[in-house]
């Protein structure tokens, strides 16, 4: 595993306990997991690739908002080979954080309208890292905009609409073009995203996540990037009923995700290879 990987594990590993810790938190939910597909696909690669996947995740609640922070370490089998040598696949580490603010909270009276039950704004960053033969990314984001949180009868429902600032750095075989200090900055774009998990039965979940991406102007050779769609949904079951344990402390179940023009790469600018990936996977979950 690479310098900067393990620095990120440790990073994340650090953060999420200290969330854990905070004493202001009203709730807090941190879990380890691990999911498995074969059918991954990278833009510009035309195999299906195997990746493990494995995270630490942690949300928390407290009286004016919300925090949520995930670490995803990802392994690629060889059809996706690191660049430091040709017989493992490439290593992966891809950071999220938001933060939301339930502004009804702030002025201390709920705001709320038709299916609505609260207002919020939200801010966050993602960040990577990824040892590939072409690309070695280095992604940087920051995002911020408004959320509503809708009234559902169990779970959650958000939707976001967030403008996007995001910038690269690759420094694998592909040559990197910068504008501003070695990164080069994507124009400023907008994301629609929405998050859920909504029980369906007693100890059976519907959860994940879905982001439009619009795009974001020309990429590093001057090519012109399209609209990015990303669905990633799970059916979770709590399997630690049966084994005496908490509620939802061990859980599995099946994933999907469906991705559209892989990080703004089109069809066009790949020749139809790896912008696009249908995905199912295995996950298993602890909570702690």
């Amino acid at each position: 595993m690479t310098n900067n990987i393990k620095l990120a594990a440790c990073a994340a590993f650090l953060l999420s306990c200290g969330a854990v810790q905070a004493q202001a938190a009203d709730w807090s939910d941190t879990s380890i997991s691990w999911r498995y597909g074969t059918r991954f696909a990278e833009p510009f690669n035309p195999e299906h690739i195997k990746k493990h996947i494995f995270a630490l995740t942690h949300a928390s609640g407290y009286k004016y908002g919300s925090n949520y922070f995930n670490v995803d370490l990802l392994q690629s089998d060889e059809s996706d080979p690191a660049s430091l040598t040709q017989s493992e696949g490439a290593q992966e580490a891809y950071v999220v954080y938001r933060h939301t603010v339930d502004i009804g909270a702030l002025r201390g009276k709920e705001i709320r309208f038709g299916a609505v039950k609260g207002v919020g704004a939200t801010v966050g960053f993602d960040w990577n890292t990824k040892n590939d033969v072409g690309y070695n990314s280095r992604k940087r984001m920051l995002v911020a905009g408004p959320t509503l949180m809708w009234d559902v009868p169990k779970g959650f429902l958000n939707t976001s609409l967030l403008l996007l600032r995001e910038s690269n750095a690759p420094s694998g075989a592909f040559p990197p073009i910068s504008n501003v200090n070695g990164r080069y900055t994507y124009d400023t774009h907008a994301m629609l995203s929405v998050t859920w998990a909504i029980p369906v039965m007693e100890r059976l979940s519907f959860e994940g996540y879905g982001n439009y991406i619009g795009a974001k102007g020309r990429d590093e050779v001057g090519l012109a990037t399209g609209a990015e769609t990303n669905i990633d949904m799970a059916l979770m079951y709590d399997l630690g009923f049966h084994l005496n344990q908490p509620k939802n402390r061990i859980r599995v179940g099946l994933e999907y995700q469906f991705w559209n023009n892989k990080f703004g790469n089109t069809r066009a600018m790949t020749g139809g290879r790896g912008q696009r990936a249908s995905t199912p996977m295995v996950r298993a979950e602890y909570h702690f």
